[in-house]
């Protein structure tokens, strides 16, 4: 278990924490219990899936426009909520990293777009476009974090078109 906190909080040996010098010390002393952290992801992601769910009533009640805001609301809290994991640095970094880059840029542009064209135009044809993009795209950066998974769901679907 302490690994898996020292993976997630960006702690990978104690080495590289001693190179960092005092302001790790500084952040170390401030930051949270791994009880409250594992506590705030759980209330955010909760909350995020809950916006996602109701999101989804109201786009089989009819209303697209509020299905985009909801959703895209929801996917932002539960970005937020692996913020208490690992920290808010630390899950930017790994956003923007090489591998996620361009995951994260679309995923963060849908959301944009999403809340864009629902606000502005309402106009719910686009609204539900780049709410699938965005799901698509967040499917996509998650998958980054598994490691192999991206691999497997690129090998299942070359055996599914071919």
């Amino acid at each position: 278990m302490d690994k898996l906190r020292r993976a997630l909080s960006g702690q990978e040996s104690q080495e590289s924490q001693a190179e960092q010098g005092g302001i790790t010390e500084i952040i170390d002393s401030t930051s949270l219990s791994w009880s409250t952290r594992v506590k705030g992801f759980a209330i955010c992601f909760v909350v995020g899936f809950a916006f996602s769910i109701f999101g989804s009533l109201l786009f089989f009640l009819g209303n697209k426009v509020g299905f985009g805001i909801c959703y895209s609301f929801g996917s932002i809290i539960s970005i937020f909520s692996s913020m208490f994991l690992m920290g808010p640095v630390n899950q930017i970094k790994k956003m923007f990293d090489g591998t996620r880059v361009i995951a994260a840029i679309i995923m963060w542009a849908s959301i944009i777009l999403t809340l864009f064209f629902a606000f502005k135009t309402g106009k719910g044809g686009l609204v539900l476009l780049f709410v699938i993009i965005q799901f698509l795209a967040m499917t996509w950066y998650s998958l980054s974090y598994i490691p192999y998974a991206r691999d497997a769901v690129k090998k299942f679907f070359s055996g599914v078109c071919l």
